[in-house]
């Protein structure tokens, strides 16, 4: 196998999810019949790797300064919703009729993976908690166990800084059954029951 070909199957391998086989497969398949799109491919992703960055104000991915929902007007500024990841936000974006604004981590508090506070932006956070216009954190990291601690520095952060904050419900899905959830989220929920009205 030629060096080219090796280093274009060992470049797709930084893809989530894909090992040598799916690498080598996708990598046969762009020179086999898909050279056009292959070169489109090579160009968008050059392109994007250069011109994308990210938000100064909601940390998301953007090509400008600003992205579009911060720079929004319809957006509620009084409510501030702190997330993971860009993936996250599309999530809430397609699911949810949220029309806060946005700040996101790029990760969670995990010391062993060299992820504290500065990495995730949180003076910046801090900034935007201490300006006033924020009256509720909606904090929306994921139940892992660096998502619950992330969550409970956030609201701390929140509350030394006059907001409030929320956290996502977790527990039982729509439509799942109990004997086929999980003993931690089914413990979690029946922990977090509330009073029906």
């Amino acid at each position: 196998m030629s060096k080219l070909l090796t280093d274009l199957i060992e470049a797709l391998r930084c893809l989530p999810g894909v090992g040598g086989k799916s690498a080598q497969r996708m990598a046969f398949h762009l020179l086999e019949r898909e050279r056009e799109r292959g070169l489109k491919l090579a160009a968008v992703l050059e392109q994007a790797m250069q011109r994308i960055g990210h938000c100064s104000r909601c940390r998301n991915f953007s090509e400008h300064p600003l992205c579009a929902l911060c720079a929004s007007d319809s957006r509620d500024r009084h409510v501030l919703c702190v997330i993971e990841s860009p993936t996250d936000l599309a999530a809430i974006e397609q699911a949810t009729g949220f029309r806060g604004q946005y700040f996101v981590l790029m990760g969670r508090l995990s010391p062993l993976d060299g992820l504290g506070p500065e990495e995730l932006g949180l003076v910046q956070l801090t900034q935007r908690l201490g300006e006033g216009e924020i009256e509720e954190l909606i904090i929306a990291t994921n139940p892992t166990v660096e998502g619950e601690a992330t969550a409970h520095y956030l609201a701390q952060l929140a509350r030394a800084g006059g907001v409030r904050p929320t956290r996502l419900a977790h527990g039982v899905p729509l439509g799942g059954e109990l004997e086929y959830v999980d003993r931690g989220t089914l413990a979690h929920a029946f922990g977090s029951r509330q009073l029906l009205d």
